[in-house]
């Protein structure tokens, strides 16, 4: 049986790294699923997902000169329906952007207020002596 890019397919974890683990598809072949692919949320360590010989599903992602990149995460039917589901608070880069730069601005201008008061006031130096 050839592997497609796409196919979802049964597999056995056979080992486990920092960077993912390896996968024996039932076809016998071994290939990855790296980190990032392992679940929908952040994972720190595998080993709290994953266990040595667990049976997963896992969708082929790439067939590269003999490796296989696989995923755990887009196998999952919730996966799909979570990442086409718009978000609730729909902001754009640029409406992120123009309230951190108003917050910094305010910022900068409390500190400067502050700075200020403590030296006596702005361009006020001393008094020449005569």
């Amino acid at each position: 049986m050839a592997l497609e890019v796409g196919q979802i397919i049964e597999g056995k974890v056979t080992g486990i790294t920092n960077f993912g683990a390896f996968i024996e598809l039932s076809t016998g072949q071994t290939g990855l699923v790296h980190i990032s692919e392992v679940a929908d949320e952040y994972v720190k360590d595998v080993n709290q997902f994953l266990k040595q010989n667990d049976l997963v599903k896992v969708k082929v992602l790439n067939l590269d000169k003999g490796k296989i990149g696989l995923s755990i995460r887009q196998a999952q039917p919730h996966s799909e329906q979570r990442r086409q589901a718009p978000p609730q608070n729909k902001q754009t880069f640029e409406d992120k952007l123009a309230k951190f730069m108003k917050d910094s601005d305010e910022r900068q201008t409390d500190l400067r207020k502050n700075t200020d008061a403590k030296r006596g006031g702005r361009g006020g130096g001393r008094a020449p002596s005569m």
